[in-house]
Order: structure tokens, then C-alpha cells, then sequence
């Protein structure tokens, strides 16, 4: 695994770390404060990542400082959309994770621009400046359903843990986020070991980040007709299956585009899913801290789901071995799935037909 890989994987864990305080960051800070300072965190960031000369830069500003803005911004905009709507949650959590779709698909197609025709400084510099647009928007708009009372509040709370329906949506979080980076990160180095045309892996990320888009939202909105511990028992295991019916015996172009659509558009079915259904399982009264905890669940895919995927598939050996890394994500995603399933059934019992 390379040290710029490094940046990556330490910005998704820190992009969860407030998780376990969330509960408490609401009711001291709150959305608005949290809100303003992911601007600053994360324009600043990109500001000074653009005048780097070190690795160790890249670290402190990729990784550190956009990762805690990144944290600061995803948690009131994820929980704002669960408690604001009850009939359309699904939908409407899947537009909101949407947006992280339309920013890897635009996002990476201006930076490739940018690059081309000013250089990597100014490149960054134009992230920064459209993080601070967007991240403007979301600090005047964003706002909590009802203020928490301060009564009680805990600086780590783990009430959620006492439902045994949230423990096991836990593991789902947990599980999946090993077996989602497995795809997500390796599918462009598996195009280029596959010697396919340096268009598919250049372009690969853009593209499971567009049909993502059309997976979070229409997932959500199909759930919120069949259910939606349904679906995420659905779209979770259809994401493993995906791994090892389509990815595992790919061997050209046709075939790797295939699972990258599906992959996408399942992968981010899986995503919006399990947050949709969160408010099902806990209620709207423990809805913040329970959201904190959920996505904490992410920290630790996030840091060492793409550095055991690499020694899985063991590069430098000269022989890589993919497909041991392609299983390994593949059936950890379909026990994720079948934990899900569990969830369902606690819910309402084994019979498959109806709303749950």
C-alpha cells in the first residue's frame, strides 16, 4: 500500500471520528457551529495541501483537517434528513448520501481539468473554493427537527447498544465497510492488471460514483413502498453476490464495466439502507447518538480495509491475487447482508411479503 493511500484511508476514519460524542457535540456545539467550522476545516485544507513540499503535509491537511471537517459536516446532514421526513426517510437519506456521488463524479472531472490547464496547486485551490460554496449552503440551512435537552446528556453514549436490533445494524456497518473497500478501491488497479485500456481505470471511479447516484436514491425510494429493512437485506447481499458472480471470473472490458454499474448501483443502495433504516430501529429519541455510533462503524474499514485488501492480494509479489481479496470482500458483504436479514425478521417475523 502506498503512503498517498495512506492519506485516503486515514481521512475515511476520521471522516466518523466524532461519532461516539455525537450526542454530545448536538446539544453543546450544535448543527450551525458544527457546520461552520467543516467550512473552515475543510477549505482550509485543500488551501493548504496546495502549497505542500512532504508527504507529512498531506497527512496533516488531506487526511487530518479534511477528514475532522468532513466528520463535522456528514453527521448533521445524514441525521437532518432522517428526522425531518418519516414517510419518505428512505428517499429522502438517499438524496442526501447522493451528494457524495455527485462529488465523486463531477469533482473528479474538474480536478483532471484543473490539472491539465493551471496545475495541481490551482487544482486544489478550486476544491477548496467550491468546498466553501457548498459548505456555506449547508451551515444556513441545515438544522435539527427538535433542539436536544441538555438533561442528561453524556459525553459517550451508548444507549443505543441496550436494542438488540441496533447491535446488529452495528455489524452490518461494521462488516460491510471492509468488504466495501474492496471494490471502491480496488477495481481501477484491477482494469490496469487486467492491461484494459488506461481510460477504464482512470475513469472507473468517476463512473461508480454516477451510477451510485441513481442507486442511493431510487433504493430509498423503492423502500419506502416495500419496506426498508427489506431492501437493506436486498441491496446489502446483491453487493457480495455482485463480488463473486460478476468481479471474481472478470476477464475483460465488458465484464469489469458490468460489475462497476452494478457495484455502484448496489453498492449505494447499501449505503443509504442501513442509516434509512436507522430511524426504524431506535426512534427518533436516540437518533443522534445512535447515528454516531452507526457511522463509527466505518472507522475501522476506513483505516485497515484497503491495507488488508493489499496484502491479500500481495502486489509485489509479481503475481497478484486478486481474487483473494475479491472473495474476501465479496463474503463478508453477504454475511453483512444475512445480519441485516436478522434485522427484518426480528422486526416481523420470517414471512417474506410484506412491508417491514
Amino acid at each position: 500500500m502506498t503512503a498517498l493511500s495512506w492519506i485516503g484511508s486515514l481521512w475515511l476514519a476520521l471522516s466518523n471520528i466524532i461519532g461516539p460524542f455525537y450526542g454530545w457535540f448536538i446539544v453543546k456545539v450544535g448543527y450551525k457551529w458544527m457546520l461552520i467550522t467543516a467550512l473552515v476545516l475543510c477549505t482550509l485544507s485543500m488551501m493548504l495541501s496546495s502549497i505542500a513540499t512532504q508527504m507529512w503535509h498531506l497527512y496533516l491537511t488531506q487526511g487530518l483537517l479534511s477528514g475532522i471537517g468532513a466528520s463535522l459536516v456528514w453527521f448533521p446532514c445524514i441525521s437532518a434528513a432522517q428526522q425531518w421526513f418519516s414517510k419518505r426517510r428512505g428517499l429522502s437519506v438517499g438524496i442526501a448520501i447522493s451528494g457524495s456521488g455527485f462529488g465523486g463524479l463531477v469533482l473528479a472531472n474538474v480536478v483532471q481539468a484543473a490539472m491539465d490547464r493551471l496545475g495541481h496547486q490551482w487544482a486544489l485551490r478550486i476544491v477548496g473554493f467550491i468546498s466553501f460554496v457548498c459548505l456555506s449552503i449547508a451551515a444556513c440551512t441545515v438544522r435539527p427537527l427538535n433542539e436536544m435537552s441538555e438533561k442528561n446528556i453524556k459525553v459517550f453514549d451508548l444507549t443505543p447498544f441496550r436494542n438488540k436490533q441496533f447491535i446488529l445494524l452495528f455489524c452490518v456497518q461494521f462488516i460491510g465497510n471492509f468488504a466495501f473497500n474492496v471494490p471502491s478501491s480496488f477495481l481501477p488497479a484491477y482494469a490496469d492488471y487486467l492491461h484494459l485500456n488506461p481510460w477504464i481505470g482512470t475513469n472507473m471511479s468517476a463512473i461508480i460514483s454516477g451510477v451510485m447516484i441513481v442507486g442511493k436514491i431510487s433504493s430509498g425510494w423503492i423502500s419506502d413502498y416495500v419496506g426498508r429493512a427489506n431492501m437493506t437485506f436486498f441491496v446489502t447481499t446483491m453487493t457480495g453476490v455482485m463480488c463473486l458472480a460478476v468481479w471474481l471470473p472478470a476477464k475483460n472490458a465488458a465484464t469489469v464495466w458490468a460489475f462497476a454499474a452494478l457495484f455502484g448501483y448496489f453498492g449505494g443502495g447499501h449505503l443509504t439502507m442501513v442509516p434509512a433504516l436507522l430511524g426504524q430501529v431506535v426512534g427518533m429519541e436516540d437518533i443522534e447518538a445512535a447515528n454516531g455510533l452507526l457511522f463509527f462503524a466505518w472507522f475501522f474499514g476506513g483505516l485497515f480495509g484497503s491495507p488488508i485488501c493489499s496484502v491479500l492480494i500481495d502486489e509485489k509479489s509479481g503475481n497478484p491475487r486478486y481474487d483473494h481479496a475479491i472473495i474476501f470482500g465479496g463474503v463478508l458483504m453477504i454475511f453483512a447482508g444475512l445480519l441485516a436479514w436478522t434485522v427484518r425478521v426480528m422486526r416481523s417475523g420470517w414471512y417474506p411479503f410484506i412491508k417491514v
